[in-house]
């Protein structure tokens, strides 16, 4: 009986570890600002792979995103991550779009599509990440789109959360948002420490891939 009941708990244990593993807790979560970026080697649009060392001695953004998702089509319908997204190229800052999306679920696109994406909505990222696997979701703890993360030059995360400080899909709260991805980087400027390194993202959940 001894034999069996052991045999039995160390089942149990495989059980509750491989649920565990199994859903959107597989986010090895959240990264947090003030720690070194997760490192990354993902392939863009164009078929090329980049990595974060590659943008060593720049500001970076990243940006989740998912064109099905109100929240993000709120931001682009208005032009609001456009206009963003092009501030930040004349600051010198690299913005990079990830699509985490697996195939089935709301937002995957190939490459193809998500170029035309770009076109269409006049979106101005230095290139678009696709991430169907995603590793990189689960290396930075993304969790919504729009999810909003600023490395600084150093690799440092200096900022993790909501592109501003209106958690809805309606594009009447626009008007008078904060924007956060502002604030910090004219913070980053001006040489003081960000005032809010981290918010409470929000928007459409960040569909996982099984891990394979």
């Amino acid at each position: 009986m001894k034999a069996v009941t052991r045999q039995t708990f160390i089942a149990g244990l495989a059980v509750t570890a491989f649920s565990l593993a199994s859903g959107a807790a597989l986010a090895q979560g959240p990264a947090k600002p003030g720690s070194p970026a997760p490192a990354f080697s993902i392939v863009d649009v164009d078929g090329r792979t980049q990595k974060l060392s590659d943008y060593a001695g720049k500001t970076v953004i990243l940006e989740w995103t998912n064109h099905d998702c109100p929240y993000v089509r709120k931001h682009y319908n208005s032009a609001t991550m456009q206009t963003l997204q092009k501030d930040m190229a004349k600051e010198g800052i690299v913005w990079l779009s990830v699509i985490s999306s697996p195939a089935g679920e709301q937002g995957h696109v190939d490459a193809a599509k998500a170029k035309e994406l770009t076109k269409s909505r006049d979106a101005a990222p230095a290139t678009i990440l696709l991430d169907p696997k995603s590793v990189m979701a689960r290396a930075y703890g993304a969790q919504t789109t729009p999810h909003m993360y600023i490395i600084d030059p150093k690799g440092t995360l200096a900022y993790a959360g909501a592109i501003d400080d209106k958690p809805s899909a309606s594009a009447s709260s626009l008007a008078g948002a904060r924007s956060y991805v502002r604030q910090a980087v004219a913070e980053m400027k001006a040489g003081k420490p960000v005032s809010e390194p981290a918010t409470k993202a929000y928007g459409c959940a960040v569909k996982y891939a099984p891990v394979s």
